[in-house]
């Protein structure tokens, strides 16, 4: 019986950046890079838009694309994610109650004349 040759996998050169090879890390470099744990780090990817991307089951980190990250601004919230935010309280029973207790403490009427 003949036997067929296999073909061996391509060897992928490594991503480019900024002229030098770009590092790819796990979650688990990514948390000890940037010294935070693996729950924060996730937690970062989903409110802070921290660059990840999740391979199968694993996740992936760029380390250039974490640096950029931290050398940006955070984004400021949205009008809309402030509204949305505000309108978690309406029909709150206890509100009302917090409200009263500030203007209490700050001596000042809760309306004003």
């Amino acid at each position: 019986m003949p036997r067929t040759k296999s073909n061996p996998k391509p060897i992928l050169a490594p991503a480019m950046t900024n002229g030098r090879a770009a590092e790819v890390m796990t979650l688990q470099e990514a948390a000890a890079f940037l010294r935070l744990d693996k729950d924060e780090v996730l937690h970062l990817v989903r409110e802070q838009d921290l660059p990840g991307r999740l391979a199968g089951n694993e996740w992936r980190f760029l380390e250039s694309a974490i640096c950029n990250w931290l050398a940006s601004s955070p984004p400021k919230p949205s009008k809309e994610a402030q509204l949305a935010v505000a309108g978690a309280w309406q029909g709150d029973p206890l509100v009302e109650e917090e409200l009263r207790e500030i203007y209490q403490r700050r001596g000042r009427p809760m309306t004003e004349d």
